[in-house]
C-alpha cells in the first residue's frame, strides 16, 4: 500500500497455539498523495475478517466505510483488488482463518456487514457491535465454517463487567484504546497490547471480569473454534500440502481464478 503504510502483526507465534487463527494484521495508511497504491491479488484456501477502524477501501462492487465488516471466503480461490488513489486515511484489522479441509476448497463467498446493520446492545455502561458469532444475547447474520466470534466493545472508566466465551475458543483481546484489568487475576491489558485466554477443553461457558480504567477501555475480541487440522501456508495461499500451493500459483499465472466483481449475487451478499 505504499510508503505511508504500517502493518503491525498482532498475532505471533505457532499456529498450532493460534488455530484457528493465521495471521492477524493491524494496516494503518496515511497517505499524502494522490498516486494510486494496491491493487488486484489473488487468495484461497482460508477466509479474510476484516474491520475498517477508521477511512475507506475497497472495489467497484462494493466499498467499505468506518465500522463495516466484511468476510471473505477465498475458498477455491478468489481474486480481490484494494486500491486507494487519493489522500486518505485508515485503520484496517484483517484476520485470516484457517478453514476446515472439508471446506477448504469451498466455493468462493463474501459477506459484508455495513455499521448500521451491526447487531449493538449498550447497557450499564458497556457497548458492544457483534460483527460474527454469538455474544452478550446477540447474534450477528453473517455465516461461518469455523466459529469464530468478533466484537468492538467499549466500557466506561471504572466500568466492571462480565463476558461470557466459549471455553474451548482460541480467544484474544486487542487493545484499541485505553486500558483494563482482566481476568481473575486482574491482568493490566493496555492499549496496543494482546491479552490471550486460557483454553480449557470444556464446551461450557466461561467468565472473563474486565474493569476498565480510569480512561475506560476499547478492544477488539476475536474468539475462535480450532479446528485442530495442519495447513500449508505460501504468500496468499493456504492449502493441504505443498502441492495445492503450486496448483494455486498455476491456476492465478494462467487466469483461472475468478475477480471477485464477478461473483453472482448469491455468493455476494449485503447482509
Amino acid at each position: 500500500m505504499g510508503p505511508d503504510h504500517t502493518a503491525r502483526a498482532v498475532i505471533n507465534g505457532s499456529y498450532a497455539q493460534s488455530d484457528p487463527f493465521i495471521v492477524l494484521m493491524d494496516d494503518r495508511l496515511d497517505k499524502k498523495d494522490t498516486t494510486p497504491v494496491g491493487g488486484p491479488h489473488p487468495h484461497a484456501g482460508f477466509e479474510t475478517v476484516s474491520l475498517l477502524l477508521e477511512g475507506e477501501i475497497g472495489d467497484e462492487a462494493h466499498r467499505m466505510k468506518g465500522g463495516d465488516f466484511q468476510m471473505m471466503t477465498a475458498g477455491s480461490g478468489i481474486v480481490h483488488t484494494e486500491t486507494i488513489d487519493e489522500i486518505a486515511r485508515m485503520r484496517l484489522l484483517q484476520l485470516w482463518v484457517n478453514l476446515p479441509k472439508k471446506d477448504r476448497w469451498a466455493p468462493p463467498r463474501v459477506q459484508d456487514l455495513p455499521l448500521e446493520h451491526v447487531p449493538t446492545s449498550e447497557k450499564d455502561g458497556v457497548e458492544i457491535k457483534l460483527y460474527s458469532g454469538t455474544l452478550a444475547g446477540l447474534t450477528s447474520p453473517v455465516k461461518n465454517y469455523v466459529p469464530i466470534i468478533v466484537a468492538d466493545i467499549r466500557i466506561e472508566a471504572g466500568v466492571t463487567t462480565t463476558l461470557q466465551l466459549p471455553a474451548n475458543f482460541n480467544t484474544l483481546l486487542y487493545v484499541l484504546q485505553g486500558s483494563a484489568k482482566v481476568g481473575q487475576e486482574a491482568s493490566l491489558l493496555q492499549v496496543d497490547q494482546v491479552g490471550w485466554l486460557d483454553v480449557a477443553a470444556s464446551e461450557e461457558l466461561s467468565e472473563l471480569p474486565i474493569t476498565a480504567g480510569e480512561a475506560g477501555i476499547r478492544f477488539v475480541l476475536y474468539a475462535g473454534q480450532p479446528t485442530g487440522e495442519s495447513m500449508v501456508s505460501h504468500g496468499p495461499f493456504i492449502g493441504d500440502s505443498t502441492d495445492d500451493i503450486h496448483r494455486l500459483y498455476q491456476d492465478y499465472r494462467q487466469g483461472r481464478l475468478k475477480h471477485i466483481a464477478t461473483l453472482p449475487a448469491s455468493q455476494r451478499i449485503v447482509l
